[in-house]
């Protein structure tokens, strides 16, 4: 049998992200950083690292966010992850996430603290089952769901992308 998403779903015990796909967090550090060793941006103590599965299927995305940590991204099972980010600039980088490194898939990509991203499966049917790791660890307090209209007013050029992957 090939796994699909319903089976990661069920076998993960995943639940529905505030972004979008489904999620749930596998690890977070007991070790704590003070505050005063953290960037700027970043009110109180976090974690050291944080991860989570995440799986996201054809006709579903994630919506343009973005946090104050890095976030490293793994690539698990599925077809490719198209990662959208857009730096500070209005440079936009596209990553592919995906198994086939031969056409330029990575197993591994990293999208910057503070960059907006935004995610979706492109292949027809297709799902991608990934995880995230953040360091020092996610907190809600950290994270900031796109407005359409302000996201598209600060990066005008990206303005079709943006309308597509915000809600």
């Amino acid at each position: 049998m090939q796994p699909n998403a319903a089976f990661w779903r069920e076998q993960l015990n995943l639940t529905p992200h505030v972004e979008g796909g489904a999620f749930r967090e596998t690890y977070r550090s007991d070790w704590m950083l003070d505050m005063s060793t953290l960037p700027a941006g970043m009110a109180g103590n976090r974690n050291a690292s944080t991860c989570i599965y995440f799986l996201l299927e054809y006709g579903q995305f994630s919506a343009f966010h973005r946090i104050a940590a890095d976030e490293i991204w793994h690539f698990y099972d599925g077809q490719t992850l198209t990662i959208y980010e857009i730096a500070p600039g209005g440079e936009l980088k596209t990553h592919k996430l995906g198994r086939d490194v031969v056409n330029g898939d990575q197993l591994q990509i990293v999208i910057t603290a503070g960059n907006w991203f935004a995610s979706r499966v492109e292949v027809l049917g297709g799902f991608a089952l990934t995880g995230c790791t953040v360091a020092p660890g996610f907190d809600f307090a950290d994270f900031e769901l796109a407005e359409k209209a302000p996201l598209q007013a600060a990066y005008p050029e990206h303005t079709a992308l943006i309308d597509s992957l915000t809600r």
